[in-house]
């Protein structure tokens, strides 16, 4: 049974729950809404997901949204065995502080430095360096380990991937990081289809900027 996937093109955790399907060989309808224009608050979409947010799935009727949310409701619901989301407790807690980390710090930091200034505002140096300071504290939780969490891919590394993926895409480099920059390149590399669709997204921020910065231009 195929999945519908309400998504953006640029936005990092729509990428994590394609990531997800794709470790977990599932299907998506890729529904795409353009937030610009309002396709998310009309009615039709409001009843699926009141909160009027993307990504949402639906699933044989089901409808949930928050993109760590669905990669945990997919990984217990088709995953055909625990390894992208480990049923140990001690793993799972760690998987979950690594979304927790990604949500709350990460791609929290790096909404509050890059939004405002694609409203037309001034890059705050003060966001810069918190979010680099994210950088550094996930260079450290990742010291000792092959991947988010241990030796094995989870979904933790599919929504950090798709976060740090699109923080590239806005400039940021993490050279200066080598446990993240080493980690960073096993998981493209052996995440199913994830250089393909971190890929796009990437292309596609970075086309809008191009585009965004010729018309300032002009």
């Amino acid at each position: 049974m195929t999945i519908d996937l309400y998504r953006s093109a640029t936005s990092a955790p729509c990428a994590t729950v394609q990531l997800v399907a794709a470790a977990l060989d599932l299907e998506l309808n890729l529904i795409d809404l353009n937030v610009t224009g309002g396709d998310h608050l009309k009615p039709e979409f409001l009843k699926i997901n009141p909160q009027h947010t993307v990504p949402t799935i639906v699933d044989d009727g089901f409808s949930v949204w928050e993109s760590r949310t669905i990669a945990r409701y997919l990984a217990n619901k088709y995953g055909k065995d625990s390894t992208l989301y480990p049923a140990d407790v001690t793993l799972r807690a760690l998987v979950d502080q690594r979304l927790d980390f990604d949500l709350g710090t990460l791609y929290t930091r790096f909404a509050q430095y890059i939004f405002p200034q694609l409203m037309g505002g001034k890059a705050d140096e003060a966001l810069g360096k918190k979010l680099e300071e994210a950088f550094g504290v996930l260079d450290a939780f990742l010291e000792g380990n092959t991947y988010a969490v241990g030796d094995h891919l989870t979904i933790a590394d599919l929504s950090l991937v798709s976060t740090l993926s699109s923080i590239e895409a806005f400039g940021f480099s993490y050279k200066e990081y080598p446990i993240l920059t080493k980690w960073y390149g096993l998981v493209k590399s052996s995440a199913p289809q994830c250089e393909e669709l971190t890929g796009k997204m990437m292309s596609t921020i970075r086309e809008i900027l191009a585009a965004r910065k010729a018309k300032q231009g002009s």
